[in-house]
């Protein structure tokens, strides 16, 4: 038992044997694995839910959005409310909802009801994801098997994002839309059984009472922050009142929100952990490495389908290398750090996927083959696969009783971090591929509003080129796809590599995840 202030920490991990606390990881890194594969299977799915359920252009965005929007409101109040009503419970109480919000699939048949569950499946996820984390905090305290498990946990992560693609495009050539939900059934059934009989129950007897003002202000913060930005994202242009007035509320009531939490004895988020230079350095390493790849990574899944025609489950198999070398220098990261320094080891890595991203900028898009696309997509995977060294130090920087205060900010970290790539990195490629197909003669030669459909994105260009015979114009927009791709992966690049150099920095000489010395 360990106190500071007036807070006790109850923690699970003195009565518990190597073998069950390794297998908790397991049981924990299966729950993360399960989220991934979700997000990733609903992007292969989306297509034949549209066809049979007709939404509109603002309900699918909706289907798409709301997963993301319910998480990053609700994070942190689930993790402060784990750690006071106990991180078991929490967590098993999310697997509950995820799989009832997955069983509800069946007798679904209109959009707006897609967009419930998806609602649902955000509330599931917004208890699971940080849970994993504190639960892994609190029952390793040795430094060096809490890396260990972390970089598992990592590794796991990493292969959710890999299989997704590939078990959706699996179910989707056997049965219907969906499966894509219903594959979490089993899932869920597997965890519930295994989270009763192996996770211990842990929990933070705080004397402070629950700021239920600070909850709403988290919530409508974040929610306005994620949605404003998404906006700008899908217009690619800065004149969007309604995206604005969401951005100035969500600053309102973030500023309020912090300077709140900062003031208080007993926070709803503890603000002050980013005092330690060590969970600093950790959590601007996950929000840079979402921010720099998370669009090019997107929009190369794109290239390789709609430019070099490879169908779903092929691209989710030449995606598989990036899953694959993440695994392994997941699992490689504490060694290492132990040998070279945990600093050395993140600020490596990430300068590794930099340089990845460079390599698939640089030069003529037509040079552009599979072969270079996979020296990357390895390249990406061994650099983010070093995240796991950035968990770590978060969990390090962070004491046993604010376990759920962290992982909620590192999963937050890594939502922003996706949602800000997608919108200003995408946006820029957007831009840049409209402004080349523009002015490319094979779309002058289309029907006006044929060519405004055409210019929005690839997928329709493709498909009016298939309609009108005009195979010249699905080359004009593949080459303008492929050049606006790399100006994104150029950009997210040299990103990664100034976020490199900063980790570098801030993370203090000496820093050592696993308890060794350097």
């Amino acid at each position: 038992m360990t106190k500071t202030g007036q807070e006790t920490s109850l923690s699970p991990a003195a009565g518990m044997s190597s073998r069950r606390r390794w297998t908790a990881v397991v049981v924990l890194s299966a729950s993360l694995l399960m989220l991934t594969m979700d997000m990733t299977i609903l992007n292969i799915a989306l297509p034949e839910m549209a066809a049979e359920l007709h939404p509109t252009s603002d309900q699918q965005l909706w289907i798409v959005d709301v997963y993301s929007l319910v998480l990053a409101g609700l994070l942190v109040s689930f993790a402060t409310i784990g750690d006071r009503w106990g991180r078991k419970r929490m967590l098993l109480l999310g697997y509950g909802i995820f799989g009832v919000a997955s069983l509800m699939v069946v007798f679904t048949t209109t959009a707006e009801a897609v967009i419930a569950i998806r609602a649902l499946l955000g509330l599931g996820g917004a208890m699971i994801m940080p849970t994993t984390l504190s639960l892994i905090r609190v029952i390793f305290t040795d430094p060096a098997e809490r890396a260990r498990a972390l970089s598992v946990w990592a590794a796991v992560s990493g292969l959710g994002a890999a299989v997704g693609p590939l078990v959706g495009g699996v179910l989707l050539e056997h049965f219907s839309w969906h499966a894509a939900f219903l594959i979490n059934l089993p899932l869920i059934a597997i965890a519930l059984a295994a989270g009763l009989a192996i996770l211990p129950e842990s929990r933070v007897r705080a004397t402070g009472r629950w700021d239920a003002l600070a909850a709403v202000l988290s919530l409508v913060g974040m929610t306005a922050l994620v949605w404003g930005i998404k906006q700008f994202g899908k217009e690619a242009t800065p004149a969007l009142p309604e995206a604005w007035a969401a951005l100035a509320v969500a600053a309102v009531a973030l500023t309020w929100f912090a300077v709140r939490s900062v003031r208080s004895k007993h926070p709803l988020l503890e603000l002050r952990l980013f005092r330690d230079r060590t969970f600093s350095a950790g959590m601007v390493a996950a929000l840079g490495t979402t921010f720099s790849m998370v669009a090019a990574l997107l929009l190369l899944a794109q290239w390789l389908q709609l430019v070099r025609g490879v169908s779903p489950v092929q691209a989710g198999l030449l995606l598989t290398p990036e899953a694959l070398a993440a695994a392994v220098a997941a699992i490689a990261a504490p060694p290492l750090s132990r040998v070279f320094g945990a600093r050395a080891v993140l600020a490596t890595g990430l300068a590794l996927a930099g340089a990845g991203m460079l390599l698939l900028g640089v030069g003529p898009g037509g040079d552009l083959d599979l072969p270079r696309v996979l020296t990357v997509l390895v390249l990406v995977g061994a650099g983010t696969g070093s995240l796991a060294i950035g968990s770590a130090m978060i969990m390090l920087g962070s004491p046993e009783e604010k376990a759920g205060n962290a992982g909620a900010l590192e999963e937050t970290s890594y939502e922003l971090g996706a949602v800000l790539g997608v919108a200003i990195l995408g946006s820029i490629s957007a831009l840049i591929y409209r402004s080349q197909f523009a002015v490319d003669p094979a779309l002058r030669a289309v029907d006006p509003a044929l060519a405004a459909q055409a210019e929005e994105s690839l997928g329709a260009a493709v498909a009016i080129s298939d309609q009108l015979a005009l195979p010249e114009l699905a080359t004009a927009a593949s080459a303008a796809f492929t050049h606006s791709m790399q100006v994104a992966s150029l950009a997210g690049g040299a990103i990664m590599l100034a976020v490199a150099a900063l980790v570098f920095l801030m993370t203090p000489r000496g820093t050592s995840i696993t308890g060794a010395s350097h």
